[in-house]
């Protein structure tokens, strides 16, 4: 794809915004169904929900609506973050950035700020469900923004009737 033929940068943002919200819908249907497959004792609450009850001092009762509001928000700003750059990804590049915000999420910014132990204190197969659902993100947000870009550069462009209406 050439240079000219590539969104704006406010178009890319907003395309990667659609795409890692409609791609944490996908990660969570692989976090709950990989979840009830851990063992009871690894079945405790997954980081989304975690991380919401540590910063808000949990207990209230909406915390799962906080938690999921939250969640599908940090999927869409990572989205437009994914998207930002010029050029396509493809669904390994996704998959590849989806690990990568896994990785500076649970040994980065999230036991930094202490609001929960690094990955490596955590169960393997608890870390194992997380990295997958990261990949199923990226992997999802990268074909929705080639899908949304190829919209973009069809369906919703401007065609004859508009043309005509442009002319003087």
């Amino acid at each position: 794809m050439t240079s000219a033929s590539q969104p704006r940068l406010g178009t890319r943002l907003l395309y990667g915004g659609i795409a890692g919200f409609a791609a944490t819908m996908v990660m969570t249907s692989v976090m709950a169904r990989l979840h009830r497959r851990l063992p009871e004792p690894e079945r405790y609450p997954l980081p989304p929900r975690e991380i919401t009850e540590q910063v808000t001092g949990g207990g209230d009762s909406g915390v799962r609506d906080q938690a999921m509001v939250a969640h599908f928000l940090y999927g869409a700003a990572c989205g437009a973050m994914l998207a930002a750059p010029r050029g396509q990804r493809g669904i390994a590049g996704g998959a590849t950035a989806g690990a990568a915000i896994w990785a500076g999420s649970y040994f980065g910014w999230v036991p930094g700020f202490q609001i929960l132990k690094p990955a490596s204190a955590h169960p393997l197969r608890r870390n194992a469900l997380m990295i997958s659902a990261h990949l199923v993100w990226g992997a999802a947000t990268a074909a929705a923004i080639s899908e949304l870009s190829l919209a973009g550069r069809t369906m919703l462009r401007a065609g004859p009737l508009r043309d005509a209406a442009r002319k003087p």
